[in-house]
């Protein structure tokens, strides 16, 4: 029974913690598309002898920053919460079950011990279903949170292209916590601002 042990010390928040972890995902995807594509596009013009003007930009500073990504958030928060609100029901039913079973044990026969058992399992597999179902990478959760934020990306890599071509970058590379590729930038080349604030005034 220790596998029932385990979930009823766990947090009583497992929904909140999918949740949360969303719109980041969402950014690390882009922040590792596009710091590939940077590498590349970088090697490759050191390889023709080229001098070429670089720029960098903080995409979750952009993210944090831009009203349409906070309102896409509570979307995803509205979303999310009934679903994390059943897991919870779940889990605290599933938790109660499991102590009234640790205090009755000593006095069930054998069978009684397995037919509770038999229940306990079947409860946990349902929970842990249920929590695929709604917040596992393809779960719902996660398919609709896609389909909010592809075009706040979207907006944002429209924004970096022009910002770029108007200050004449040849390249732009992504610099943030959770991709380091770019080690040092010149701070008179992080153009992270200018791309906030030309998503601000809808440009």
């Amino acid at each position: 029974m220790r596998t029932f042990i385990n979930l009823c010390r766990a947090s009583v928040h497992p929904g909140s913690r999918h949740r949360q972890s969303i719109t980041n995902e969402g950014i690390v995807k882009t922040i590792q598309y596009l710091a590939l594509a940077g590498s590349l596009l970088f090697a490759a013009s050191t390889v023709l002898g080229q001098t070429q003007k670089i720029g960098y930009v903080n995409s979750a500073k952009i993210f944090q920053e831009l009203p349409d990504a906070q309102a896409a958030q509570r979307r995803i928060d509205a979303v999310a919460k009934p679903y994390q609100d059943s897991l919870e029901a779940m889990q605290r039913e599933l938790q109660s079950r499991y102590e009234d079973y640790q205090k009755k044990e000593s006095l069930m026969n054998e069978a009684s011990k397995r037919a509770e058992q038999q229940k306990l399992i079947e409860m946990e597999r349902l929970y842990n279903q249920f929590r695929l179902e709604k917040f596992g990478n393809d779960g719902i959760v996660a398919r609709e949170s896609e389909k909010i934020l592809a075009p706040i990306r979207e907006k944002i890599r429209t924004s970096i292209a022009t910002v770029a071509k108007e200050e004449k970058y040849a390249f732009v590379f992504d610099r943030t916590e959770q991709v380091q590729v770019l080690l040092y930038g010149d701070p008179a080349h992080d153009i992270t601002f200018k791309v906030i604030d030309r998503l601000k005034r809808g440009k």
